[in-house]
């Protein structure tokens, strides 16, 4: 068990003289009491002390080893307040640790150890500074709610933390604001330092993805100097940040509608010294009046970013065009066809005839080399197939947006992470340009 900074917390011990020491080991392994997780220490005084399970020995065990297993023997109970973890504990993992630690201060409650118990500890968690963010799917037995408020201390000191949140379902409100309880602590602001870039946030209301970090990385590599973006979806500053402290941009127009995440985006633009460089526009994207300003559009937003096609199409820069860095949920179910773009109604009224919608391809029907080709033995036919449904579909829209003929090309698709065997979380990278007049 470990306290903040990684110090350990005290362990009970019985105390006896070193002749008596093997007999007293076999009576507490045999009573399944000897804590097998801290060495055997010898004390200062020349006796020895052998950590125990639970906060304390019960009388009768004492009696016992002075009386039955070992006449005549001196035996105490102490604190160790500085154990040594055993070789074998240093071996285990932090989730094995945990199981250890909540198992033997069960035990000492009074409380029978079960399979379901065990199987009902988390295996995984979130980790920001002194805070520890358990999954939705653990300690749901009922069990547990008889050892609060205290079990929460033990699984914070197995841990090395002093607060601990648990996760709940994400609200469907749109703003995807997590249903997140504070279990142990006063505090509901973490801070994550990510890629040299500090996120500080509000955990109960905000969400920080550990899985985008590839993503963020990729950006953050991005040859950005000089240019004006437009990140719709900013968040706490996921990528918001990554394009002004790493890839150079000019500036970020960055679009939040949940008023926690703007409160976070201001606070972390503060932070990482750029909030010169950036203005937050608040409240429904859809709803920008912004227009012809950004020579790059991140729309980083899952399971679909579509709604904010539209409005990526209007803020693209009208002279010269830019890129595009669409989040798109792809599933690649064998056999699974996709559907066209523009199913519903309104999508086929402003769908243009195909001799008005300019791609990559060449006019002999072929296709040029960095386009609509398959980009590498890891691009999955399905990803191929989305990314160019959405290369038609932006061209329709930058047609119907700017009133003129627009070329869009695929650059790049980049995986980021799998949510289940058949669905992907990709990211294409689309150039938009228009086309030149012609005469």
């Amino acid at each position: 068990m470990e306290k903040e900074g990684g110090k350990p917390a005290a362990v009970v011990a019985v105390v006896t003289e070193p002749r008596f020491t093997q007999r007293y080991r076999e009576y507490l392994e045999k009573q399944k009491l000897l804590d097998r997780q801290h060495r055997v220490e010898k004390m200062p005084d020349g006796t020895v002390a052998l950590p125990v399970l639970g906060e304390a020995l019960p009388e009768q065990h004492l009696r016992e080893l002075t009386n039955r297993v070992a006449p005549g023997s001196t035996c105490v109970l102490t604190q160790l307040l500085d154990p040594v973890p055993s070789r074998k504990a240093r071996g285990f993992s932090p989730a094995q640790r945990l199981c250890l630690e909540v198992r033997r201060w069960v035990e000492g409650c009074g409380v029978t150890w079960s399979a379901e118990l065990e199987a009902d500890l988390p295996r995984s968690w979130q980790r920001h500074g002194d805070l520890l963010l358990l999954s939705e799917d653990c300690f749901q037995a009922k069990q547990w709610r008889n050892l609060e408020p205290e079990l929460w201390e033990t699984v914070a000191l197995a841990l090395g933390v002093q607060r601990l949140a648990k996760r709940g379902r994400v609200s469907p409100d749109g703003a995807r604001t997590p249903a997140v309880s504070l279990l142990l602590g006063d505090s509901v602001w973490v801070e994550h330092v990510d890629n040299g870039i500090r996120y500080k946030f509000d955990v109960t209301q905000c969400m920080f993805s550990f899985g985008n970090i590839t993503e963020k990385l990729r950006v953050a590599s991005l040859p950005c100097a000089g240019e004006v973006l437009v990140d719709l979806y900013a968040g706490i500053g996921y990528f918001t940040l990554p394009f002004l402290v790493h890839a150079g941009a000019a500036f970020v127009h960055a679009c939040e509608w949940n008023p926690h995440a703007v409160v976070a985006l201001r606070n972390n633009l503060e932070l990482n010294g750029v909030v010169d460089r950036c203005q937050i526009h608040f409240g429904d994207n859809r709803k920008l009046k912004l227009s012809n300003v950004a020579d790059r559009v991140n729309l980083g937003l899952i399971p679909s970013s579509e709604e904010g096609w539209p409005i990526a199409c209007q803020v693209l820069r009208r002279d010269a065009g830019g890129i595009l860095h669409i989040h798109q949920n792809v599933e690649s179910f064998p056999g699974k066809t996709l559907q066209p773009p523009g199913n519903s109604d309104t999508e086929k009224e402003h769908w243009l005839s195909p001799q008005l919608i300019i791609t990559n391809q060449l006019e002999n029907g072929a296709t040029s080399d960095s386009g609509r080709k398959m980009l590498s033995a890891a691009t999955k036919p399905a990803w191929q197939r989305w990314a160019e449904s959405a290369e038609t579909r932006i061209a329709t829209l930058l047609q119907r947006v700017h009133g003129k003929p627009w070329k869009t090309q695929i650059l790049h698709i980049q995986p980021v992470k799998s949510y289940a065997p058949h669905v992907d979380h990709i990211v294409l990278d689309l150039d938009c340009r228009p086309c030149p007049l012609v005469g």
